[in-house]
């Protein structure tokens, strides 16, 4: 070799230069920080917060605490794995890896099923947010457009999947903190409000009944269940989509920093893009004046005259339903492929393109997501009342499963199993779990502690209609996943 010969130097892992196939460490800091907050604001916080503050008044800020904490811990379990094994499909490979074939097969599929559900129903809607402005375009074609743009982008690779999901995310947080800069702005400067009921936290305990209207527990006028321990049904629901954390902790440039910054700043973000943003709510628009006709995001600003607040929200809103089908895009593919990794599905959803994307996850995914949206518009009733109760329960049962992997993960690392390729290699005992890197606070008891809260949550399901369904539709669904692996490994 000539001595002016440059040196050769290893490609840099990056979307846009070829090397040879292998998923991509191309997320940044900003970006894993913007994904984890984005995926705790969608509609559910924008639409779903009236129908949670009508159960629970303003105690539902107790109840956004009690849950946001419960959240928080299984978000820490998840990383706790993440961040000394960090791999795509996240909890399905961690299920199989230090649990069993079967947990993996019944997590990964639980919670691609999941969110093909909700990508299905947030498709479904996003045409009414486009006729907003142009009402003559049929709401079956702006699903579509939406559909192809959103999935030509997750082709494009990780990097690009970030951006989108980062400029999401950043209007969902400046919509939010201009909501509570302006409804401070009311309080502090006593504007008239149209409820002619004076702006101020004290309406928390002198409006409609105080911070407890309806009790910890209680039935309506209507016979229906209302109060505190209810709502926290609704609210668990809310903070779906926190864990894809862990799901990208697999294409994060540097997990072992990103994931446990990310994962602790979860606390902050729901005291104040949650608890911050309903406690002014309520301080500035009485609590039963909520009704769900429309967003209390709309209300508290129609309620000072600024009436162009339903066209802002309902851009916010249309950004947040591209962004809930392009997280759940992305993770749905990077689960496939790592189905396909533990043979847990067929083995051309482990491809992946030069760009380093399972392009066959992503198009499936796509595809099954689009047959989903036609059972919507064709099949409203059938959709909404059955698909959608699964959806409903496969949250819990995947958080469920987090909980039992993460103690099956610290059984494995003190008998000496942990990664080669990790600083826990060669240890065993207490030694090996003293050196977990982002450990789970008390994790001898947390688990147990989440799990009976999950387990609650499921109880308090059976005291709703709407949410008893989701029961049922759960006890079958994990039966069909339990034959459905039996039946594969039959074949096999």
């Amino acid at each position: 070799m000539s001595t002016n010969e440059a040196p050769s130097t290893k490609p840099r892992e990056t979307d846009d230069v070829p090397v040879p196939a292998t998923l991509r460490k191309s997320l940044k800091n900003r970006h894993i920080q913007l994904i984890a907050l984005g995926g705790a604001i969608g509609t559910g916080l924008f639409y779903g917060s009236s129908e949670s503050i009508a159960l629970a008044g303003p105690s539902i800020l107790l109840a956004y605490l009690i849950g946001g904490f419960a959240i928080f811990m299984i978000v820490r379990a998840l990383s706790e794995m993440s961040v000394e094994d960090p791999k795509a499909g996240a909890f399905s490979y961690y299920a199989t890896r230090y649990w069993s074939k079967r947990a993996g097969f019944i997590s990964g599929w639980n919670y691609w099923f999941n969110y093909i559900l909700v990508s299905m129903v947030e498709l479904a809607v996003v045409g009414s947010f486009v006729n907003y402005w142009w009402p003559a375009i049929p709401t079956w074609v702006s699903a579509a457009v939406f559909l192809v743009l959103i999935t030509a982008a997750n082709l494009l690779g990780v990097s690009k999947f970030g951006e989108f999901e980062f400029w999401f995310a950043i209007i969902k947080i400046v919509a939010v903190i201009a909501m509570i800069i302006g409804g401070l702005a009311v309080i502090v400067f006593a504007l008239p409000t149209a409820s002619g009921i004076k702006a101020s936290f004290a309406n928390w305990f002198t409006v409609g009944g105080g911070f407890f209207p309806n009790g910890l527990m209680g039935r309506a006028s209507d016979g229906s269940w209302t109060g505190l321990l209810m709502a926290l049904v609704v609210v668990m629901f809310s903070f779906g989509g926190t864990e894809l954390i862990g799901i990208t902790a697999g294409e994060t440039e540097d997990p072992r920093t990103t994931i446990p910054r990310a994962t602790n700043d979860i606390i902050w973000r729901i005291l104040v893009f949650y608890i911050g943003a309903l406690g002014v709510i309520m301080a500035v628009v009485p609590w039963n004046t909520i009704d769900g006709k429309s967003s209390p995001f709309v209300q508290i600003f129609d309620s000072v005259g600024i009436h162009a607040a339903a066209a802002i929200l309902n851009f916010v809103c249309l950004t947040a339903v591209m962004s809930v089908y392009n997280s759940g895009l992305y993770a749905n593919s990077r689960m496939l492929y790592s189905l396909a990794k533990q043979n847990n599905a067929p083995a051309y959803l482990g491809r992946l393109n030069k760009r380093g994307v399972p392009v066959a996850g992503v198009l499936t995914s796509a595809v099954i997501t689009a047959i989903a949206v036609v059972v919507v518009f064709v099949w409203p009733e059938f959709a909404f009342n059955y698909l959608m109760s699964i959806a409903t329960i496969a949250g819990i049962i995947n958080w469920t499963m987090i909980m039992f992997t993460e103690m099956k993960f610290r059984k494995v690392v003190a008998a000496g199993g942990a990664p080669e390729d990790t600083e826990l290699a060669g240890k065993s005992g207490q030694e090996a779990l003293d050196a977990i890197h982002f450990k789970l606070p008390f994790a001898k008891v947390t688990p147990w502690v989440v799990l009976a809260f999950l387990a609650l949550v499921v109880v308090l399901m059976c005291f709703s209609a709407s949410y008893r369904v989701a029961v049922i539709a759960g006890v079958i669904w994990l039966a069909i996943l339990f034959v459905a692996y039996q039946l594969t490994q039959a074949k096999k």
